[in-house]
């Protein structure tokens, strides 16, 4: 369960959950105090005003044309009834053809009559019966009740629609609506970030625990480049480290039990050789002249010399050398090997490439002499007559590294799973203590060797070791400074 990811969905419901219930409180008594503002009742109540005032207007109008009929001061339009013609709208007053409104008050039988006609009734028009004629007087409203009507009519259309729907309800229904949505999505794009922002923390934290419980080899793939993703790098290279310690100091341990057996076996093989030899040389001396004889204890002789030899060979194994770490230059440590083995194996090609400014070891330079001398000896015994041994050395990341190639015959497959191991020698006349004795001296000195793929095509070994702080190497790959063949 990913605790992290539910802990920032909570922290972020807890979060906005308040504050989106106090924004859509505000929100809807602000929209509800605005509706208010621009209410129906206010709005009903504008429109009533403006009816009275349009019937105050009105009546003022009907009166002032009332008055101006009866004091003559209006000439009205004739329409007789012999005359009459139904012409249908629209009428013309010329004597001939009657409008639709003066032949319905003819036809209603009443004496006089008052109404509102012309273009979107623009005029007051007064009817009144004489006879057989119709008398018809006009006079305009005028603009300020045009305007005022139409006001009325405006208002009285929204009074009307606004009171068929509840818009106070509706505008806070659509906020809490939108509100909802909005908080929604937020949430399900803090869930799908809270996932990857959890997911390699998580990651982290599993394999923080395949670490605790012995897993060296667990191994992590950084997702990004955050901080994140340099901690799971930072967490693959602790595993590697431990993994390489480990495997060291197995190793190391491994050594130690057999210098303890190689010690005693050493001391027990040497006090029981000893008087053999002695005995043999006697016996020599007293029978000279038995060829037999003589040929036995040569024999005899030269076996127990070469028991000794071994016998030396493991107390060299079994022996603490001691440790003296300084500023090695690895450049003039190659140089030197390469000379002496020249002289030994001259028919071989020496190829070397050298990183350009001299880099410094930090190690035992008495330890490192051995360990190339055991490399390069090997090499050159491995490659042969017109055969090739390459020495290479580099500089990455605070480390310097010693490469020995050669182009010989290479190691088979059970040869490279055992190269290490004490007491096994895959050459004629070896040890088997050569390449252990050599790697352990490489350890003491806080390196490592390991077995690499060969340019040449034959066997190939990396000495590591760390870099010394007053070197003044530069960090260049395969930087070839000098080539001898």
């Amino acid at each position: 369960m990913n605790r992290l990811r539910n802990r920032l969905i909570l922290i972020f419901v807890l979060a906005t959950t308040a504050p989106l219930a106090a924004t859509v409180w505000i929100t809807t008594a602000l929209l509800d105090r605005s509706l208010r503002l621009a209410s129906t009742r206010e709005l009903d109540e504008l429109s009533k005003s403006l009816e009275t005032t349009g019937r105050a207007l009105y009546q003022r109008t009907r009166e002032s044309l009332v008055n101006d009929v009866e004091a003559g001061r209006l000439q009205p339009l004739r329409f007789a009834r012999a005359e009459r013609t139904n012409c249908g709208p629209p009428a013309a007053a010329d004597g001939r053809c009657w409008p639709v409104s003066v032949q319905d008050f003819y036809d209603s039988g009443e004496a006089e009559h008052l109404l509102t006609a012309g273009p979107d009734g623009a005029e007051l028009q007064y009817m009144v019966r004489r006879g057989d004629e119709v008398l018809v007087y006009s006079k305009p409203l005028g603009t300020g009740l045009k305007r005022v009507a139409a006001q009325y009519s405006q208002a009285r259309a929204l009074v009307e629609g606004w009171s068929a729907r509840d818009l106070r309800r509706g505008f806070q229904l659509t906020l809490i609506l939108l509100a909802a949505g909005v908080w929604l999505l937020a949430l399900v794009a803090l869930i799908y970030w809270a996932h990857r922002i959890s997911s390699p923390i998580h990651e982290l934290t599993g394999g923080l625990s395949q670490l605790a419980a012995g897993n060296l080899a667990a191994r992590l793939r950084p997702r990004s480049r955050d901080e994140v993703g340099a901690a799971m790098e930072a967490f693959n290279h602790t595993a590697e480290q431990l993994q390489t310690s480990r495997d060291r100091l197995v190793y190391l341990t491994r050594l130690a039990s057999w210098q303890t057996l190689a010690r005693k076996m050493a001391h027990e093989v040497k006090n029981s050789l000893t008087p053999i030899r002695l005995t043999m040389e006697e016996l020599t001396a007293r029978h000279r002249g038995d060829r037999f004889l003589e040929q036995a204890a040569q024999i005899v002789v030269d076996e127990v010399a070469t028991l000794e030899r071994r016998v030396r060979a493991f107390s060299e194994f079994a022996a603490e050398p001691p440790v003296r770490p300084g500023a090695v230059d690895v450049t003039a440590l190659i140089e030197e090997r390469i000379s002496f083995l020249k002289a030994a194996h001259p028919e071989v090609i020496y190829q070397v490439h050298l990183a350009a400014g001299r880099p410094m070891a930090l190690a035992d330079e008495d330890l490192i002499k051995s360990v190339l001398t055991n490399l390069l000896e090997n090499a050159a015994e491995a490659a042969g007559g017109g055969g090739v041994l390459l020495c290479r050395t580099r500089v990455d990341g605070g480390q310097v590294g010693i490469e020995v190639h050669d182009s010989g015959p290479g190691l088979s497959l059970h040869a490279r799973e055992s190269l290490f191991e004490p007491t096994i020698s895959f050459k004629k006349g070896g040890m088997g203590l050569g390449l252990s004795i050599a790697r352990r001296s490489a350890l003491l000195s806080g390196g490592d060797i390991l077995l690499i793929e060969s340019e040449l095509g034959g066997a190939a070994f990396r000495v590591v070791l760390p870099l010394s702080r007053d070197s003044a190497a530069v960090n260049v790959h395969a930087s070839e400074a000098c080539t001898h063949t």
